[in-house]
């Protein structure tokens, strides 16, 4: 599961929901009925956002160390807080997760970043 707020003219609030069974249009109704009960009582959010419950799909956001670690072997993009040898935007494999650092393969030569540094990290589907 992960979730993103995105700030902008129309503001959204983006929650995803995984299941090893995978998820339904059921599911994502269910989570956002539960959800926006919740969030109507406690109002955490002072602006007004939209509110999206769906699945990750192909090209899905990783979050956290258990998501690198189901996805080992898997290709990733990511976008750096700061930049690493100039460079924000790197794409490549996931080889290891060890505690809060993770080493992608790219272009054969393994790099490794904190996840603290990672803002956005997304699969890359391949057809």
């Amino acid at each position: 599961m992960g979730i993103e707020f995105v700030r902008g003219r129309q503001s959204t609030l983006r929650i995803y929901i995984d299941s090893d069974d995978g998820i339904t249009v059921d599911d994502c109704a269910d989570v956002s009925h539960q959800v926006s009960a919740v969030l109507d009582v406690e109002d955490p959010i002072t602006v007004a956002y939209n509110l999206e419950v769906s699945s990750p799909g192909l090209d899905r956001p990783l979050f956290t160390a258990e998501h690198y670690v189901r996805f080992l072997g898997e290709e990733v993009s990511l976008v750096l807080r700061m930049a690493v040898q100039n460079r924000r935007k790197w794409q490549g494999i996931i080889k290891a997760v060890e505690g809060e650092m993770i080493t992608v393969t790219v272009e054969g030569k393994d790099e490794v970043f904190a996840l603290s540094n990672i803002q956005k990290a997304n699969l890359v589907p391949h057809f």
